[in-house]
């Protein structure tokens, strides 16, 4: 099964109020990825964790230029910080590689890094 990790950097949002939850781009990214899901896109393989500096999702159901795509589009939302990459994996049930950024766990950081594409020009 083809598996896709989309790494985030793990920063704050700037001009927050001091109050502010920091991420608020997470529950942006993880409505994103309920879209696709929802409309037969793409699947949530797993929940997105915290690990090393990076908050990771988990993508699958579909061929790996339409996951990277949908990866790249949820990296463009507005307020996401700069520097998310993925990693493809046909494996996520091999054993986690302990020097790789990644998240935790069965699977997590196993793969090729891809950098993502531009997203597609937005359409009027």
């Amino acid at each position: 099964m083809l598996v896709i990790e989309i790494h985030v950097p793990l920063s704050p949002a700037p001009d927050l109020p001091d109050d502010a939850y920091p991420y608020p781009w997470i529950e942006e990214i993880e409505d994103f990825l309920a879209g696709l899901e929802e409309t037969g896109e793409a699947e949530i393989f797993d929940e997105g964790v915290e690990h090393g500096g990076y908050y990771v999702f988990f993508v699958t159901g579909a061929p790996e230029p339409a996951l990277l795509e949908a990866a790249a589009r949820a990296a463009a939302l507005p307020g996401v910080p700069a520097g998310a990459f993925a990693v493809v994996s046909d494996d996520p049930e091999a054993p986690e590689d302990p020097e790789a950024p990644g998240a935790p766990g069965t699977g997590a950081g196993r793969g090729r890094r891809a950098d993502l594409p531009p997203p597609p020009p937005a359409t009027s």
